[in-house]
């Protein structure tokens, strides 16, 4: 064996030598733990080869240094040391644990679950060996799922004149467009009101709590609760003092639960406008006539409706994985997805209307969801162990795509650094590409099964979705080579919690709407326009350390 290539060598019970042909470069393992999936090893890093590494770093940086009394690259090694020696020996240790957890996977061939936990010995000085704790939890040893055998029905919808124009009047509805009323006429529910305002709390003005010509839709429930409620009857030129109450979760600490005053100038009134769906109307859109806009929106529809067909054939799909495989999964991955199950459904619950009440409930449903957890991991890693048998990738340019489009959702100034991370993290990259190559997976799976087609209406395979709902909910997974696009807001039908909106419609449509001032649900902000505000003004990632003390 040539020096340098790693030797392993069997040391009595479970302990391990890691050897190089240069004896100074030893690494000592011992495995403390081996119980299911879960694993720890006690990893011992030589002085000898933090040295050696710091040597490395020394003759790295040996160009750059600059000292008195010296040329540029000519200064000593020894005072180059003296004067980084604490950050050299920093990092020479953090790329020897890093180095040592790389040759632990490799040589006990470990597929970890999620990123190994790595604690230094408390004990640790600066010139002795390194005892570093290495624990992990394993993925499972799964058999190759079989694929054979697999049949699926296949709802189609036809994208058909009538389904074509409700969706443009849902469209249309969508666009209200509101037009001056009468002098006389004194404002009702579904009305517009232009307003000047003024907040108060206490009789002093807070921040945000002034604004002008703010359009208020009464009944839309835009702003807190009772402000839009004593707008009706009010007619243009009343000025009115509204007597409201913040709600125990508004987002702006010093308002929370605080009674308020606000007053307020009526100076416009506007009732909602009849919208006749005509040519007129596809022109006020940029379009040449009303069957332009049905040609569109058919694409559109016929979109949507091959999006149900795909989702109930993928979750029939996943259900005859799922009763076909039972297996251990790793305990963390479970953790990692019930997290992310709770925190949607506590933000769903938070909007109801007793959300004390619903919480209670969701409670009593806690260890049904943890088992909705296992089955989405447990399916996660099917689809991965298939898509690895079967040989499905995402290809390089499929990856750069993925990127470039992920990088959209951050300021321009830190895109460049979004694609800088993901490059360099493996797991940001996996769970970047985790939907692109589910799909693919699905898909293959979809060539291999034997389908029958069978047309139905749209509320039929509505229907039979929310129906494979009860009970069986899918999600991303585990943040490997796998997702599932299906959301975890719903359960069983007799147990379901009083949760009941779609949240990820809610959150887009939060985002859409102008930010409001104090009135609105939302922190007193000044007023902002939608189209000044990036589609996310999100911040890259910042680099992380080469390892974890």
């Amino acid at each position: 064996m040539q020096a340098g290539i790693w030797e392993l060598r069997r040391s009595g019970g479970v302990r391990y030598e890691i050897l190089s042909k240069d004896k100074t470069k030893a690494m000592k393992t011992v495995e403390t733990l081996n119980e299911g999936l879960k694993r720890e090893y006690r990893v011992t890093i030589t002085a000898k080869d933090i040295d050696a590494r710091v040597d490395d770093e020394v003759k790295s940086i040996a160009p750059t240094v600059r000292m008195p009394g010296f040329r540029p690259g000519k200064v000593p090694p020894n005072l180059i040391r003296k004067m980084h020696g604490p950050a050299l020996s920093a990092d020479a240790l953090n790329k020897a644990i890093d180095a040592g957890v790389r040759d632990l996977m490799a040589k006990e061939k470990l597929r970890p679950a999620l990123q190994p936990a790595v604690t230094l010995a408390d004990d640790y000085e600066t010139g002795k060996d390194a005892d570093i704790t290495v624990t992990l939890e394993v993925l499972p040893d799964i058999e190759t799922p079989s694929i054979e055998g697999l049949k699926l029905e296949r709802l189609t919808v036809p994208a058909d004149d009538a389904a074509v124009m409700a969706k443009i009047e849902e469209f249309a509805a969508q666009m209200k467009r509101f037009e001056e009323a009468p002098k006389t006429k004194k404002a009702a529910e579904g009305d517009q009101v232009i307003i000047d305002f003024a907040g108060s709390v206490d009789g002093v003005a807070f921040d945000g709590g002034t604004g002008e010509d703010m359009a208020v839709e009464i009944g839309s429930g835009q702003l807190i609760p009772g402000f839009e409620d004593q707008l009706v009857g009010t007619k243009v030129g009343d000025e009115k003092v509204l007597k409201v109450a913040f709600p125990d979760d508004y987002p702006v600490e010093n308002l929370k639960g605080k009674p308020a005053e606000f007053a307020v100038t009526v100076k416009e009134l506007k009732v909602p406008a009849a919208s006749k769906i005509d040519d007129e109307f596809a022109k006020s859109l940029g379009l040449e006539s009303l069957d332009k806009l049905k040609e569109l929106m058919k694409d559109q529809v016929e979109q949507e409706l091959n999006g149900l067909t795909r989702t109930y054939m993928k979750r029939k799909l996943l259900d005859q994985l799922a009763a076909s495989h039972d297996f251990d999964v790793p305990p963390t991955m479970v953790e990692a997805e019930f997290n992310q199950i709770w925190q949607q459904l506590e933000h769903e619950v938070s909007h109801e209307d007793d959300p004390e009440a619903a919480k209670a409930e969701l409670e009593n449903d806690r260890d049904d969801y943890r088992a909705i957890a296992v089955r989405r991991v447990r399916l996660g890693l099917l689809l991965s162990e298939i898509g690895q048998a079967h040989g499905v990738q995402v290809s390089q340019q499929e990856m750069q795509r993925l990127v470039m489009q992920a990088a959209q959702q951050y300021r321009p100034e830190d895109r460049q650094r979004f694609v800088e991370y993901v490059q360099q993290d493996a797991l940001a990259a996996a769970q970047l590409r985790a939907p692109l190559y589910e799909d693919k997976v699905v898909d293959f799976l979809f060539e291999k099964a034997e389908i029958s087609d069978r047309e139905v209406t749209r509320e039929e395979i509505e229907a039979a979705i929310e129906a494979d709902d009860d009970g069986h909910v899918h999600g991303p997974g585990c943040g490997h080579d796998h997702d599932h696009d299906d959301k975890p807001a719903k359960k069983a039908a007799a147990k379901k919690p009083a949760a009941k909106k779609d949240v990820a419609k809610e959150e887009a449509k939060a985002e859409d709407a102008p930010a409001k001032t104090a009135p609105a649900k939302k922190a007193a902000a000044p007023k902002v326009e939608a189209e000044e505000k990036p589609a996310a003004e999100k911040k890259a990632p910042a680099k992380k350390a080469a390892a974890k003390k």
